[in-house]
């Protein structure tokens, strides 16, 4: 049998806090609970994005391996569809991204 890299984590007592469309400048700083389906994943040489989406709308999930370097090595097998429950901070998209 091929070993499998994918994984599966219970999710304990996490409880979604906001839906993904909602998020606004006022969360800045807030830590959060999103969950949903994994729409893209991209790789840019270190960071990993994924666009966490749900019934209200879409948020960025990045991944930084020197904010987390376990989160990040789990983020490489996320692949499209895949559902997620997410824990972090809300941070402000970079002017012009």
């Amino acid at each position: 049998m091929k070993e499998s890299k994918e994984f599966v984590e219970p999710m304990g007592s996490w409880k979604k806090t906001n839906s993904c469309g909602e998020l606004r400048k006022n969360d800045i700083g807030k830590e959060v609970i999103l969950m949903g389906w994994a729409q893209s994943r991209r790789d840019h040489g270190g960071l990993i994005f994924i666009d966490l989406r749900d019934h209200e709308g879409i948020s960025q999930i990045v991944f930084d391996p020197e904010d987390s370097a376990e989160a990040h090595e789990k983020a490489h097998i996320i692949k499209n569809e895949y559902v997620l429950a997410v824990k972090g901070n809300v941070v402000s998209r970079l002017a012009g991204s």
